[in-house]
């Protein structure tokens, strides 16, 4: 199946698990960024992952789009004007400025458990063992281990720098080897769990052996933070019209990425060196896929 035909696939099945019930706001609310315009990276790599092992493409759906509304929550608690306080994502106005904050962070916590009851429901027949693994990495990626302690760490790098750190010192002066750590933990948990986590569970509902998990997890990282680096590139370099939210945020809130720590070439260089590791990573373990192939290669195209 070609990945115009998976998306179009995994955005009826979003539709059909999202129906609105009573309360409709509450459903409305999380329906509508879970439905907004996107890639679907995650649930296509969790499917993908699961072909690859040898799985039923249609076995991999319900936990392909619970793990795409997982990454949805993220996003809805992540624009709040508490965190990243966005007006905007994938071009259209965030869940808080159309349904208010109460309710988007109601959302947010909705979709969380709404999420795995989908596993649940609709994956009885992987059996209690494959579900117990699958619910296990789930939970993993978005607890404290996961995403949250991501975002958590996110915030605090926020307060140790300011704005004005940029223009007054070159790159090598301003940071240390304890900001790079700090950055390198952010990008692993808040990005690259995600990625672990749907290869890990496509994987998983294949079939796969843990020295295959093993194998998909260094991927699954090293994807995830070429992931950030290319949205943080974009982020510098790319216009509202290209990436769908206001662009330069990152460098007016003083925040923390790759391109302020490094430098811009730098970081463009360091995307390519982690794309070629990946591409490496699946010649070495004769993982042939298309899908990732493409994957790989528009993020490297940023």
């Amino acid at each position: 199946m070609k990945i115009d035909e998976l998306t179009q696939v995994i955005n009826q099945k979003l539709d059909e698990y999202l129906e609105i019930s009573y309360p409709q706001k509450i459903f409305k609310s999380m329906k509508y960024t879970v439905m907004l315009p996107g890639k679907r990276l995650r649930p296509i790599m969790c499917v993908e992952s699961a072909r690859l092992f040898g799985g039923d493409i249609q076995d991999a759906l319900p936990c392909a789009c619970a793990i795409e509304m997982l990454h949805a929550q993220t996003l809805i608690h992540d624009d709040l004007p508490c965190m990243d306080n966005d007006d905007f994502r994938r071009g259209k106005l965030t869940n808080h400025k159309v349904f208010g904050e109460a309710v988007a962070v109601l959302a947010g916590d909705a979709l969380l458990t709404f999420a795995p009851q989908i596993i649940l429901k609709h994956s009885k027949h992987l059996g209690d063992e494959k579900l117990l693994k699958i619910m296990n990495e789930y939970f993993q990626a978005a607890g404290a281990y996961g995403v949250i302690a991501g975002q958590v760490m996110d915030l605090e790098a926020e307060k140790l720098y300011s704005p004005k750190q940029f223009y007054e010192a070159d790159v090598d002066e301003k940071y240390t080897d304890q900001d790079k750590e700090l950055l390198h933990f952010i990008h692993l948990h808040k990005t690259s769990d995600l990625f672990k986590l749907a290869l890990r569970t496509g994987a998983i509902i294949g079939g796969a052996d843990d020295e295959k998990l093993n194998v998909l997890t260094e991927f699954g990282e090293k994807m995830g933070i070429a992931f950030q680096i290319a949205d943080d590139i974009l982020d510098e370099t790319a216009t509202f019209e290209e990436i769908g939210k206001t662009s330069g945020k990152d460098k007016a809130a003083g925040k923390l990425t790759y391109v302020t720590l490094y430098g811009l070439e730098k970081a463009k260089k360091d995307l390519i060196d982690l794309i070629d590791e990946c591409f490496k990573i699946l010649d070495e373990n004769n993982l042939k896929s298309e899908i990732f192939t493409m994957i790989l290669n528009k993020i490297k195209n940023c």
